[in-house]
């Protein structure tokens, strides 16, 4: 049977809760708060917890579970995560559904951190570092996922990027308590990753 890759769009659709994370092998399951999210939601279903794609593995009223293994842990901020943290969720694109930002797959290229943060009232402006393999695949006005949340690029310099927030980003995702040195899952744009193959390669 022929199956499609789980996409999302970077949208974030509910800033949820951990309510706790439990030891388990290698990795960890993470117990997440997720309102209105979990109410429709079942075993096997697809949602970006700050970007990070993982299945849902069990469901509790508002709470639903996640496995995270070592190699996600090492490799994304989900193994900074604790009870308590806030974390970005987006369920997975239905086929009809409109798509508001941009093809993101969940999968992390990079961990990045925040640099700088320049706010100006209610808005922010933030400069994120990132290796430099990664700013290869941004261009201003470019789109890029940082801890699941579609962004409009607004400079690129070789090793870190800006983006301008709005408000309302601001007050419903992770990024308006980011404080410089946190960290964040980076996921560049999938079309910026082929056109760069396709030079490499030509």
């Amino acid at each position: 049977m022929l199956q499609w890759p789980e996409m999302f769009t970077g949208l974030v659709e509910l800033l949820g809760t951990i309510d706790d994370v439990l030891p388990e092998g290698p990795g960890v399951r993470l117990l997440v708060r997720a309102a209105e999210i979990a109410a429709d939601a079942a075993i096997g279903d697809s949602i970006a917890i700050n970007g990070c794609c993982l299945t849902v593995v069990s469901r509790a009223g508002d709470l639903l579970g996640f496995e995270a293994g070592s190699e996600t842990l090492s490799r994304t901020n989900l193994g900074r995560l604790a009870k308590g943290s806030a974390a970005n969720l987006e369920r997975s694109l239905k086929v009809g559904d409109r798509l508001g930002g941009h093809f993101v797959s969940g999968h992390i290229d990079a961990l990045g951190s925040l640099d700088a943060r320049r706010d100006e009232g209610p808005w922010s402006f933030l400069w994120f570092r990132v290796p430099a393999a990664l700013t290869r695949q941004m261009a201003s006005k470019g789109s890029v996922a940082v801890d699941g949340v579609s962004l409009t690029l607004v400079e690129v310099e070789a090793e870190r990027f800006s983006v301008a927030l709005i408000p309302h980003t601001l007050s419903v995702t992770t990024l308006g308590r980011l404080r410089p040195g946190d960290s964040v899952n980076i996921e560049t744009d999938l079309l910026a990753k082929y056109v760069e193959r396709q030079l490499i390669y030509r």
